[in-house]
């Protein structure tokens, strides 16, 4: 029976959203943005050689024909990536109809269910959010207060806040561009689990304004070496409707969650999940490739290139992270048994290159494995879980139906 993998590369967009004009970074809109374009052009140039060296060697994903969805999205030459003239998958550029630029709404989509609603976003003031967010939050934690109560980056804010928050034992609330709201506390001074209850106990308010999603950033070290740890969890509103994993679910198979599609997803239709790095998410991945049963999606996200590169500007970190995921797919490729289909997209982009520290709006390539060459031209994001679920041999909703 047929096995479906769809791996979701976190941020790497191809550039040529239509309506990247309505999005902005700060005052600057998110026209020409090119997330995988521009990072191939640094390197080409010799602009992104810390750590690694020359031109953006992703020859796994460019043989899919990653350079050719590139081209289709965006106009930037193919050849860009050093691929083959004939690529030896399907490939097309995908573009989403979701009014955001946000992680659920990139997922949502790409499991068949576009977001019907508008996101709520805090102003970029200080103090970011209303009194009543504040004092509701203080109140479940047992303080007199918060600290942040701002728009900031998770590292900075803990480097700059973490000592105050082990003196007066505050959480440090923050949030972004995103629909966020974030929970930063330290795992020993104020607890892991502490934290996660106080970050169950207020998602509920917040997912009525509705904010999309409230995430606990533990935090572990001493003033001046905070480090983030691996225990992130992300308390999302519940999709709409039921998306693919549901559709998988409710046909009997199994559905394997990887990374953080359990926390966007509510965990609704998903057996199991594994969490980490994304190192770890590659192992448990590869793992997968060997252990996955018959008629299972295992549906993935690696997150690093967004959380570590495309949000702090590191154009050489992201170009090694590519590099880096390129190789563990071909192992991942190379697992393939008959009947497999490995389905290669992201969720939106994050333009490196770009001014301010937000996602950018751009189409995101889709390239598919096992199931034949060609071109597939452009593709609505619901079209994925569409082809995703007929492979699977499960029905789709008329809603989710493309003519991928």
């Amino acid at each position: 029976m047929a096995r479906a993998f769809l791996i979701v590369i976190d941020s790497v967009g191809i550039g040529g959203a239509p309506d990247a004009g309505r999005f902005f970074n700060g005052t600057r809109p998110d026209t020409g943005a090119n997330t995988l374009g521009h990072i191939a052009q640094a390197c080409a140039a010799g602009q992104a050689d810390s750590g690694r060296h020359g031109p953006l060697a992703v020859p796994v994903m460019a043989g899919l024909g990653l350079g050719q969805a590139l081209q289709l999205a965006s106009g930037m030459a193919a050849d860009l990536l050093g691929g083959p003239q004939a690529p030896q998958g399907l490939w097309g550029a995908a573009t989403q109809t979701s009014d955001g630029k946000d992680t659920p709404s990139g997922h949502w989509e790409l499991a068949g269910v576009p977001v019907p609603w508008a996101w709520h976003h805090f102003p970029n003031t200080q103090p970011a959010f209303p009194p009543e967010i504040s004092d509701l939050v203080a109140q479940a934690a047992g303080t007199a207060g918060i600290l942040g109560n701002c728009h900031a980056s998770g590292t900075e804010i803990i480097a700059r806040l973490g000592a105050q928050h082990l003196q007066t034992g505050w959480p440090i609330c923050y949030t972004s561009a995103d629909s966020v709201f974030q929970i930063a506390a330290h795992e020993g001074a104020f607890g892991l689990q502490r934290l996660l209850d106080l970050c169950a106990s207020v998602a509920p308010v917040l997912h009525r304004l509705p904010v999309g999603r409230v995430i606990a950033r533990p935090f572990t070290g001493t003033p001046g070496a905070f480090e983030r740890s691996q225990n992130r969890r992300d308390y999302a509103v519940a999709p709409p409707a039921p998306t693919l994993c549901d559709w998988v679910s409710q046909a009997g198979r199994r559905v394997q969650a990887i990374g953080k599609i359990g926390d966007i997803f509510s965990m609704q239709g998903i057996d199991t999940v594994q969490k980490g790095d994304d190192a770890q998410l590659m192992a448990a991945l590869q793992r997968h490739m060997a252990d996955a049963p018959d008629g299972s999606l295992t549906f993935a996200n690696f997150v690093e290139f967004d959380s570590l590169y495309g949000h702090r500007r590191d154009v050489a970190g992201y170009a090694r992270h590519l590099e880096w995921f390129d190789q563990g797919l071909g192992c991942v490729i190379n697992a393939m048994r008959p009947g497999d289909a490995v389905f290669i997209t992201a969720d939106h982009g994050n333009d490196p290159t770009w001014p301010g520290t937000d996602h950018t709006r751009e189409r995101v390539p889709v390239l598919v494995a096992g199931l034949g060459v060609g071109a597939l031209g452009h593709l609505r994001f619901v079209d994925v879980a569409a082809r995703v679920a007929a492979h699977l041999g499960v029905p789709a909703p008329e809603a989710g139906r493309g003519y991928l």
